[in-house]
């Protein structure tokens, strides 16, 4: 369970920092409009959500293969499911806004980064406790 757990703790550092750190703070430096804004974090969060999916085939790998209790593998169920949750349903949301934005058109803000943000916070905790879970066993 020693991988599986390093890859949880990985993951939760990923996202925290991506999602809670850089997103935020790159529309705040020098320059920085809505479009350039835009662009960087599409090619941030597609190499994020890259990266997570490893993780989470690696975590899933992990965890099936130490043939734990069902709570085990609920615990670490929740954060994939909800990886995929927003890269099949909300990513294509926001990136349907951003290619309008790019193009130069005018786009209202879209209620997607809202959930998307909800399923990051949801996500981060469900990692949190997946990977003090995956310490105990």
């Amino acid at each position: 369970m020693a991988l599986a757990t390093a890859v949880t703790f990985v993951w939760l550092g990923m996202v925290t920092a991506i999602s809670f750190v850089e997103a935020p703070l790159k529309f705040r430096a020098p320059g920085v409009t809505l479009p350039i804004g835009l662009g960087i974090g599409r090619l941030v969060f597609r190499a994020l959500n890259i990266a997570e999916l490893t993780l989470a085939v690696v975590l899933a790998s992990a965890v099936l293969s130490a043939m734990p209790a069902a709570r085990s593998i609920i615990t670490a169920t929740v954060p994939v499911v909800i990886l995929v949750v927003q890269i099949v349903l909300v990513r294509p949301r926001l990136a349907r806004r951003s290619d309008r934005v790019l193009a130069g058109n005018d786009a209202p803000r879209s209620d997607a980064h809202y959930w998307y943000v909800g399923l990051e916070v949801v996500k981060v905790v469900a990692l949190l406790i997946t990977g003090v879970f995956l310490l105990t066993i």
